[in-house]
């Protein structure tokens, strides 16, 4: 029998400096080019709605940072760690931000995603976003190269309403 933590017993709480080195290290382990401690530091420091995600222990595995604007959020950051990706904890994080931009009076949510990373743009685009454009050589991507990063927005009057029994996550 599987004991994995299930999405409804996750929960969330505001990002402390406490949390950084946690959080730093799920980034390191998530991607090849991750944000740095000085990253999440700048982002407290300028008072982004930042986030760490818990499982039933209180451990993190996961957060997010997103930048309140006229009308709308900008979702800067949302990782789940790799050991715990697959058991749908990336739905789950995502419903809490749009109910978060909901109550921020956010119309639309926006992101950037890597053109390469398929598995978070299925999912994005299985919640209900939408490519609107694409920001050329956006990401580092080694040996000197950049990728495109896809720019995705997300009316908010209809999140999550799509596809909602995928499995994907």
């Amino acid at each position: 029998m599987n004991a994995a933590p299930q999405p409804h017993r996750t929960r969330t709480r505001e990002m402390t400096l406490a949390d950084l080195d946690r959080v730093v290290a799920i980034e390191a382990q998530a991607y090849s080019f991750p944000w740095s401690h000085g990253n999440f530091l700048d982002s407290l420091a300028a008072g982004y709605l930042a986030e760490v995600f818990l499982d039933p222990r209180d451990e993190v595995i996961g957060y997010y940072v997103a930048m309140s604007g006229v009308d709308e959020m900008h979702l800067l950051n949302i990782t789940i760690s790799p050991a715990q990706q697959g058991r749908g904890h990336g739905r789950a994080l995502l419903d809490h931000i749009v109910a978060r931009a909901r109550g921020c009076g956010a119309l639309s949510l926006w992101l950037e995603v890597r053109e390469s990373n398929l598995r978070a743009r299925t999912l994005y685009d299985r919640y209900g976003f939408v490519q609107v454009g694409v920001r050329r050589a956006y990401y580092p991507a080694g040996h000197g190269t950049r990728e495109d990063a896809a720019v995705m927005s997300l009316a908010l009057t209809n999140a999550g309403r799509k596809g909602r029994n995928d499995g994907l996550d």
